[in-house]
């Protein structure tokens, strides 16, 4: 028995197959969201007043990407005020995006330390306390939730994968604004993607201590695609405090700054490169960069000889052999190994 168009991945030790299913599928119905209005000349009064009562901050430093894009995200209210009046200041916004902002604010928090934070921010606009640690618990979750799945495709698009660089950008402020630093960054290594056959995962963060911007990703390179000369610099480290050389691209240091191409030569670096971006994901909030042509699964029919077992919750999925054979719409494509897989379609 074959089971056609099944969805393979590679969980980094075996390869798990997921059988074609035909259930239908409707698209959820979502109500719109009730909007709240908050006067933000009030708000600051009672966060001046607390500022002010001796005690240090909670967070001093807000997170990169914390920001809040008003002309998308609130829509401002259109009450004007009586000539000589100040006009007041008031937002309608919705519940989700206020717990948004609330959970932007409160990165740097432990998490034990940030329900607390979030459900005294909201509180004021629920009519009961249950009501809101109910919606504060429940958006908690599903934060966690997205948390995970955006660990699992990242994991699944990386095993497919043969990546040969773990690359660091940093901002130089001599050349560029953090903007046009991200903006041409991004578009740079689009084109690369495009016309030279680069794929890279990656994300933005700032350092500790100097709040600096940096692009950390990791990337395969084609031979001969490498655009510029590699030279090595002897400098300091900050974070390991010792000297150190950093194989810097000249092409990207001209535009860019400082930049470091580091080898992946071995599984153990790429286990270790891994685990540094989705530690960012994880502290920072901040999404995955990814260049086009990454996929989490390709498709192949799976012959029952070649399943060791069924796994997974209600035993949907198959563990399968190592030398498993690969099918294309009936048509023998071979034994699986990169080469075959490269031939194989794809999908998200």
């Amino acid at each position: 028995m074959a089971y056609g168009e099944s969805k393979v991945y590679f969980d980094g030790s075996h390869y798990i197959a997921i059988p074609h299913t035909t259930r239908p599928s409707r698209k959820r119905k979502r109500l719109p969201e009730e909007e709240i209005t908050i006067d933000e000349k009030e708000k600051k009064l009672v966060e001046n007043a607390a500022n002010n009562d001796g005690s240090p901050s909670v967070i001093e430093d807000e997170p990169f990407g914390a920001a809040v894009d008003t002309d998308t995200d609130v829509e401002q209210s259109e009450d004007k005020a009586p000539p000589g009046e100040e006009k007041p200041q008031v937002k309608r916004i919705t519940r989700k995006e206020l717990f948004e902002e609330a959970y932007r604010e409160s990165l740097n928090m432990r998490k034990s330390l940030r329900k607390d934070f979030i459900y005294k921010e909201i509180r004021p606009y629920f009519k009961s306390d249950e009501k809101c640690m109910e919606y504060v618990t429940a958006n908690m979750e599903r934060k966690d939730r997205n948390l995970i799945s955006r660990r699992i495709r990242m994991t699944r698009k990386a095993n497919l994968q043969e990546f040969n660089y773990f690359c660091t950008f940093t901002y130089d402020s001599k050349l560029h604004t953090e903007d046009s630093f991200k903006y041409k960054l991004r578009h740079c290594l689009s084109n690369l993607s495009r016309r030279k056959g680069w794929k890279y995962m990656g994300v933005w963060e700032r350092s500790p201590e100097k709040k600096r911007l940096h692009f950390h990703g990791i990337f395969y390179i084609p031979e001969g695609t490498m655009p510029g000369k590699i030279i090595q610099v002897n400098d300091y480290s900050f974070s390991s405090h010792k000297r150190q050389i950093t194989n810097q691209n000249l092409y990207f240091i001209e535009r860019f700054g400082r930049n470091d191409f580091e080898p992946i030569e071995d599984q153990g670096r790429m286990g270790e490169a891994m685990a540094y971006l989705m530690k960012y994901i994880e502290k920072s909030g901040e999404r995955i960069v990814y260049s086009k042509g990454l996929p989490q699964y390709f498709i192949s029919d799976i012959l029952e000889d070649d399943i060791v077992c069924r796994i997974g919750m209600e035993e949907q999925k198959f563990l399968l052999f190592d030398d498993f054979s690969c099918f294309d719409e009936g048509v023998y494509m071979g034994q699986v190994s990169p080469e075959v897989i490269a031939q194989m379609r794809k999908a998200n």
